[in-house]
């Protein structure tokens, strides 16, 4: 392959230099690709760059000979007629940047061990004539409910998990917990570490140098007497599990049906469903194109039921959309 220059594509805009060689030459290592820009091989208009350089949509790149490709990896095992309808159903907003959806309980966003069927794993489905397939730029536990967002173009992932990574995007969680947290709203400021266990890794209270800052506003938006409570949270940290954690741990107050954190005080007698009582309700972020995107999903049906069942108000879910 002789050298080549080719521009660069505005789907294909902000993303890293290096991120754009990989989706497009997928034999090149990250070795070779590093040495081909040490060695000032690889050039954007005419300069040198490096592997974390940003690409702006009609940028030239020079492109020194390339390995030859992989062999083409197997095709994707075609998706159930009446899951990719079922996907479909779950959208809460589109456009020509941005999809959200309301995930369902029990749904996980991606593969692992004994996990065949993924959120992931069906992106396909909701291509809706797009030659680009979707993109997670963030993920929600597999038994939390409510808002996911992915990206329709490289552009708008690099733009999306740039406001995740960066604490632009604003997350309202609500939770059903067992007790009523005194006081009633506040701020939690506890570290957190991941622990191996007998039953997984676990993420616990930390005073350890390794441990990470978690940092949780919550406020008490109705509650059953001392029975439960109904809270929003405000995480200011993205740790694992960190919702779950603060609640059992810093305000005694587990997410109902959270047995993981709140043991048999999470399965209090008197309610029926066992399921994690959290909902990923709101999100608030920079849009890819510009202005401010607001998605919020309504409540799944087994918080509908417990609502109900303490007696709490079903508020109005607002409509999502982008503000210019």
């Amino acid at each position: 392959m002789p050298v080549t220059t080719r521009t660069v594509r505005p789907a294909d805009g902000e993303i890293r230099l290096d991120r754009w060689f990989h989706r497009h030459f997928p034999a090149l290592t990250q070795g070779a690709l590093q040495k081909m820009l040490r060695t000032g091989q690889v050039r954007v208009d005419g300069k040198r760059a490096e592997a974390n350089t940003r690409l702006l949509p009609g940028q030239a790149i020079r492109i020194p000979p390339m390995p030859d490709a992989p062999a083409p990896k197997a095709e994707p095992k075609p998706i159930d007629p009446r899951e990719a309808a079922a996907l479909e159903r779950l959208v809460i907003y589109r456009d020509d940047s941005v999809i959200a959806i309301d995930k369902p309980q029990g749904m996980p966003v991606q593969g692992g061990p004994g996990i065949a069927k993924h959120i992931d794993g069906m992106l396909d489905a909701l291509r809706f004539g797009s030659e680009e397939r979707p993109r997670l730029v963030h993920r929600l536990d597999r038994d939390t409910t409510g808002v996911l967002v992915l990206a329709r173009t490289p552009a708008a992932a690099s733009k999306l998990a740039a406001a995740f990574r960066g604490r632009d995007a604003e997350k309202t969680y609500w939770a059903i917990v067992v007790g009523r947290p005194h006081p009633l709203e506040g701020r939690i400021d506890m570290a957190l570490s991941r622990q191996a266990g007998g039953h997984g890794e676990r993420t616990v209270p930390s005073e350890s140098r390794d441990a990470a800052r978690a940092v949780t506003l919550y406020r008490t938006i109705d509650s059953a007497q001392k029975r439960a409570a109904l809270l929003e949270l405000t995480p200011l940290t993205g740790r694992t599990h960190q919702l779950r954690v603060h609640c059992a741990s810093a305000l005694g107050c587990p997410i109902l049906g959270d047995g993981k954190y709140g043991g048999a005080a999470a399965h209090p007698e008197g309610f029926g469903d066992r399921t994690l009582h959290l909902h990923a309700r709101a999100l608030r972020l920079p849009h890819p194109e510009g202005g401010v995107l607001e998605l919020a999903a309504p409540l799944p049906p087994h918080m509908k039921e417990t609502f109900t069942f303490l007696g709490f108000d079903k508020p109005r879910t607002p409509p999502c959309r982008r503000i210019r």
